[in-house]
Parts: structure tokens; sequence; C-alpha cells
């Protein structure tokens, strides 16, 4: 019999339960007890969802209180030695400033999962770096799954994988040479969840998905010859894309089981179909992962048909990866569109379409008859709805002329028409855009979208917090301000909610990283824009001072990958229409006087293909996006861009091409690690490395500030040197940015004294 199952499933909770739950323990207003009890009440509602739903086996080890990569790290004992903590022993307190740092220690990197929105936090890996097996936790989450007559599949992040995406801390160190002594934890680890009863293990190497070198495809074969020894049955995972290239190597491997993403990659299975041994389980991912449309039920069974005629009993059906990238129940969206909602599912709707079809491949077709016929009639419904496609928006993609993303003049003469007028000092101080998002401005935003309150009132209310956020910035002397953004909820979702073809959610979060949640918008149909989206604030914050404001916009290609975008068009053509409607904006805001304008863009980066061969194709429509969102505008108004939390070392020429006048980056956390690419470049713009990680509590010291920003000075110069936070302030409090921005200026004040006395 088939059996269905999941890579893992949305941690979150149908509500945000844990965001809240371990925000109230940072605030100290839960203890750990309760934290922990908190935790354990949701996975098991939700293993319960699961096998309500139907589920043969649960993934047990998916949840995790912040990062599923921090917590390998844990079970493996090898948390960095430098915050002095022993895993065995660790605290949730010490856990989480492992995420978010403490006085002492800044905290480990993060970056994005591979070409996902979320974000895992990078392992560190010297010569001296120890493990030892710390299977603790994850026999806690065991337990609790069989008390509750849960089949377990125990969920790790495989070995070669964990070691692949850390970073060696040491110039010339070769991590792979952790490899033996990272087995053997693994080894130690497989045997501890023998003992608890455990059959099946589910091993994520989605690094399979990228162009590896050929010494880690052959420590892979000698990896799990070496786990395969464990009486366990070893389910080995991967995602994100095509694997094929190494079928002949999976396919001999001695593991239990091996899981495609068939969504991402279909055409793979061809490869894997050819001699497929009989004693495997093969795991289809048939059910999409990553995105929020409903399955064309008949086309998937089809599919589950053809695979369950040659595989029999050992196909296995799944979604393409983990649902941890889609919202959680659909169910509870009461006010969204009907027909739309009617082509959507989210995570628990997934889990049925893995139960219908289990049945109809058990029962066969006739038994969920219905169900196929409204999955067809939905299909044919959306494809033909008329909201779907604007006449207008297709015939101005189609008069685009070569060339029309290109600014009219190089960098260098911009660059003097843009200082004529700017006159700023050397080391410009600016922020990345957000400032706090407080009690009062998110009351004064939900009060205004439930009626309680009219336009005058909340736009009185937002000019309120807006003529603060100048004050607070011309007192701490910054020399570029910004608004503050105190009218928007979110980055992508404020400009989504005003552009046609978009539609919007209640409850459709997901994890973006640790407790912080975003609501994706839906691009369902074109995208334009029918009036200016912030060109009414921008210009209201520029009447209170004579400094220069920024006019704040998210990019097309960020709006583009932090949304959940239609299947019907090329992405590459949705990203288009976006840069379209942004750079109405854009010349809206020149025309309006505003001349220093923003374009943030820090999904490039993480929309990059997985395979180097598809590289050039994305990037070449990527940046000709960014490129038409701020066409046509005068040589003296600066455009500048922000980009974090990804690495950028290896398409710096792409990022060039941008054209950017100031790109500001997230540097700090990577101790300016990041700038050394750049430097080593020879970026030909302007550009500022965030100095302190605004994502961790902690106020930097003017020490740090000023080391970071000799090392920048090392690889910048000084003309083309900008000093700058290294991501936006919302979820701040007043108090700690405060305090951070005045240290930043007065370092900044330091240098450029230094500087001018040095000329």
């Amino acid at each position: 019999m088939s059996q269905i199952h999941l890579l893992g499933f949305p941690r979150i909770g149908a509500k945000r339960e844990l965001k809240f739950l371990v925000e109230k323990f940072w605030k100290n207003e839960i203890d750990d007890a309760a934290l922990q009890a908190g935790a354990r009440e949701l996975r098991q509602k939700h293993w319960l969802l699961q096998k309500g739903a139907g589920l043969d086996i649960s993934p047990v080890g998916d949840f995790s209180l912040y990062d599923q990569v921090l917590d390998a790290q844990v079970l493996v004992g090898a948390i960095p030695r430098r915050f002095g903590f022993d895993a065995r022993t660790l605290s949730s307190e010490q856990y989480f400033q492992l995420a978010r740092g403490n006085a002492q220690q800044h905290a480990l990197e993060m970056t994005k999962w591979f070409d996902t929105n979320y974000h895992y936090l990078v392992p560190e890996w010297q010569a001296d770096t120890t493990f030892a097996a710390n299977p603790a936790p994850l026999l806690a989450q065991v337990a609790e799954a069989q008390a509750l007559g849960i089949q377990a599949k125990s969920v790790l992040v495989g070995p070669l994988t964990l070691l692949w995406q850390g970073k060696a801390k040491q110039a010339g160190f070769d991590r792979l040479a952790l490899l033996p002594a990272l087995l053997e934890t693994y080894r130690e680890l497989l045997a501890a969840l023998h003992s608890a009863g455990v059959q099946w293990v589910q091993l994520d190497e989605p690094i399979l998905s990228l162009d590896l070198p050929q010494a880690w495809l052959d420590a892979l074969a000698d990896s799990y010859r070496q786990l395969a020894q464990s009486p366990l049955k070893l389910l080995l995972a991967t995602y994100f894309g095509d694997v094929s290239a190494h079928a002949a190597l999976l396919k001999t491997l001695p593991v239990a089981g091996l899981h495609l993403d068939l969504v991402r990659a279909p055409q793979q299975l061809a490869a894997f179909l050819q001699g497929w041994p009989q004693d495997k389980v093969l795991s289809a991912g048939l059910i999409d992962g990553r995105n929020i449309w409903r399955a064309d039920l008949d086309a998937v069974l089809q599919q589950a048909e053809a695979l369950r005629a040659q595989l029999g009993d050992k196909l296995w059906l799944a979604p393409s990866c983990s649902l941890l990238h889609t919202p959680f129940d659909l169910a509870q969206e009461i006010k969204l569109d009907v027909d739309l909602k009617s082509w959507l599912a989210f995570a628990v709707q997934k889990v049925n379409e893995l139960k219908l079809l289990k049945r109809g491949l058990q029962q066969g077709r006739a038994s969920i008859a219905n169900e196929l016929t409204a999955s067809n009639f939905a299909r044919e419904q959306r494809r033909t709805n008329p909201r779907i496609h604007q006449v207008a928006v297709a015939a101005r993609l189609a008069a685009l002329q070569p060339g029309s993303d290109r600014r009219s003049s190089p960098y260098p003469l911009r660059a003097e028409a843009q200082a004529s007028w700017l006159k700023l000092p050397l080391l410009p101080t600016t922020t990345i855009g957000s400032f706090p998002q407080t009690a009062e401005i998110r009351a004064a935003r939900a009060a205004f979208k439930r009626g309680e309150i009219d336009a005058a009132n909340y736009e009185a209310a937002m000019k309120a917090e807006i003529e603060l956020v100048i004050r607070k910035q011309e007192a701490l002397d910054i020399d570029v301000l910004v608004h503050g953004e105190a009218e928007r909820n979110d980055m992508v979702e404020y400009f989504g909610e005003q552009l046609d073809g978009f539609a919007f959610t209640e409850y459709g979060w997901v994890q973006s990283y640790g407790s912080r949640c975003v609501k994706p918008p839906i691009i369902y149909g074109d995208v334009a824009r029918p009036q200016p989206m912030t060109v009414s604030w921008t210009v209201y914050a520029q009447s209170l001072t004579s400094r220069p404001v920024k006019g704040m916009l998210t990019g097309p290609v960020t709006i583009l990958q932090w949304s959940f975008v239609r299947n019907d068009l090329p992405r590459s053509e949705v990203c288009r229409q976006i840069a379209l409607a942004i750079n109405d904006e854009v010349l809206d805001l020149e025309n309006a006087g505003i001349k220093v304008i923003q374009i943030d863009e820090p999904a490039v980066r993480e929309g990059l293909p997985l395979k180097r061969g598809d590289w050039d194709a994305y990037l070449a429509w990527a940046g000709e996006a960014f490129r038409l969102s701020c066409a046509g505008v005068d040589d003296s108004t600066q455009i500048h861009t922000h980009m974090c939390y990804s690495e950028f070392g290896d398409i710096l020429p792409a990022i060039a091409a941008l054209d950017a006048d100031v790109i500001t980056i997230e540097t700090s956390r990577s101790d300016m690690e990041l700038l050394r690419d750049f430097g080593s470049f020879h970026y030909p713009n302007e550009i500022g490395p965030g100095v302190y990680d605004i994502h961790s509590p902690r106020i930097p010291g003017e020490h740090e500030l000023e080391k970071l920003l000799a090392k920048a000075l090392d690889v910048i110069p000084a003309r083309r040197l900008w000093v700058n936070p290294d991501c936006g302030l919302k979820t701040r409090g007043w108090p700690e940015v405060e305090a951070a921005l005045q240290a930043m200026v007065n370092v900044t004040k330091r240098l450029r004294q230094q500087l001018t006395a040095s000329v």
C-alpha cells in the first residue's frame, strides 16, 4: 500500500502561536516551563491534525523554537565555542542567545535557506571543531509523538548539507575535513533513535540540487554507506531542484528510500525510474510545497497511477518539500474572494490533497469523482477569469525598446550631478528605511482598517509619527533621512495592497526567521499601479526638514520573490510588470521633488537558480527589472538599493550591472566578510556596509563600530563609503535604536576628522 507522509509542517501554528509564545519568553512574561509546555502543546496539535487527515507517517524533529539548522548544531554538539555554552546543558536562554546575540558575542550569521525566503543560522566550522551527540531534545519529541500513537519519522538535516551550509572560519580550512567526526556523531544519534523505537529517519540533503564539487559527491557515497550500517530505515530527501545528474549514485546508495521534488524538477523522474531498485521506496514529491496554488488533482493522480503501476507499494506520496514554506490553513480565510479561494491550497489543504491521491490509488478514481470534478472546474475557472489579464499591461511590455532600462549617463557623471546639490560630508550617514513600529502605530493602522477611525484621523496619526522620526534623526545628526514607514505593515504587502493583480490573506503567515513571520501577497493577475502609493507621505516628510529625505520603495525582484506568484506566466514576465508599476512611482516621486530614492532588492540573490547553468538567464531579467524600475530619472536623482542576508560574492558583476548609485548591504554579522568581496571586485559605485546587526537587541559599542568601519575603509575609498545599520529598524525599540544610531554617528564624526586631518 502506498503511504503518504510529509517532509515537514509549518511550526508557527494556525495563528502564529509559536511567535507569541517565544516573544513572551524573551520579554520575561513566561518562564522556561511555560515555554516548553506551549511548544509541546503546539507540536501535539499538529501531529494530531496530520493523524486525523490520514497521514501514515508524521515528521518529528521538524519543529523548532527558532531554526532547524541551529537545532542540528545543538544535536551534534557543535555550537560555536566563542559563546562558552555546552550543548548538553544548553538552557533556553542560551539557545536564543546563539540566535540573537548577547552582550559579549554577536549572533550566529543568518542567511537564506537555498532559494527560499526562510533564513537559517549558519554553522561556524574550524579545524578544532568537535562534535558530541546530544540526542535528548529530539528523543523528547519522539516520545511525545509515540505517546499520541503517531508513527514517527525523525527528521534531521543531513551531515553533508549541515557541513556545506556552514562557513569555515579559518583561511584555507576545508570543512569537509570535519566529516569523519561528524558522521560518527550522526551514527550515535541514529543509534539513540533506534533504541527509542524509531523505524524511519529522514535525512535532508538539499545540497544535491547544487553544482557540488566532486569531492563532496564522493563523500556522499561513503557517508551513506557508513550511516546505512544502522538498523534504521533511512530516507534520503532531496528537494528544490533536479538531482538527476546523480541518479546513478543515488540509486546505488544503501538507503531504504529516496525523496524527489517532482514539482520543481518533474523532468528528473525518468532518470530514476530506469533501473529503480525493487527494494527501495521512491517518495514522489507531487504536491507543491513552495506555493499556494491548488493541485491539478486529475493530472497529479495520473502521475501517481503511472508510478504505482511501476513501483507498487514502494511508492510514497508527499509534498515536494517541507510545508514550512506555505501558510497554515485556507479555511481561516473567510474574507478572501470566493473565486480566488477556490484556486488555493495551504498546508492543511495540501495534506488533504495527499489523502485524496491515496484514496484514488487504493479505491479507484470513482472514489474521488466529486473532488476531481471540483478540481477541474476550479482550474478552468481560473484560466478564463477576466480579472487576470489586462490588455494595457501586455501592450506596455510589448512596446519596450532595447536599452529602455538604462540611465542616460554613466555613474561618474551622475555622481557629480548628485554631489553638486546634496553637498554631503565624507562618510554620509543614513538608515535603511524603517523605524520602530510601536504599539501605538500598529493600533492606529488596525483601527483604520477596521473602520474605527476615519482617514483624516489616521493620516494625522501617521503624520505625527513621521514628524517624530524626522526630529529624532535631526537630533542624531543623520545626513540623509527617511520618513520611517509608520504607515507600512510590511515592505511587500504595503505595495501589493495598492497594485492591481494582488490579493491578500488574513492568516497566510509563513516563517521568515525565528519569531519573524511574513504574510506574502498572492499575485494572481496582471500587475499595474492605479495611483501613487508613497508620494504624499514622503513629500510631507521632506516638508519638515532641509535635509534630503529618501523615497522608500520595494524593488520588483523582491516583490516577486516575497509573494506567492501566479504559475500561469513566466516569472520574468511577472517581474517586468511589477518593474513598470514601480517605475511609475519613482517618476512621480522625482516630479514631486524627492531626489534620493531607495529601491530595496534584498531578494535578488535568493532568487538565483540553484544550478549555475541557469544563472545568466535569471540575472539578465532580474537586472533588467531593477533598471526598468528606475528608468527615465534625471542624472541628479540618486538611486539607492539595499540587499541583506545573502551571499553576493559570486554574482558581483550582476550586482554592479544594476547600476544603483548607492548600495547598502548587511555585513555586521559576518564581520565585514562580504565587504571584502566588494573590495576585491572593485565595486564601482557608492556602498554602505551595515555596521551593526539590527536583528539583535544588543546595542553595539563604539569600539565595535570603529573596528568595522576601519575594515570598510581598507577596501572602499572614503569618498564612496556610506555609514548605516544593516537593515530596517522596525522590529527594534526606540531606546536601543537611538543609542545605537548615536554611537554610529559619534564614530563616523571621529573618523571624518581623522580622514580630513590626514589629507
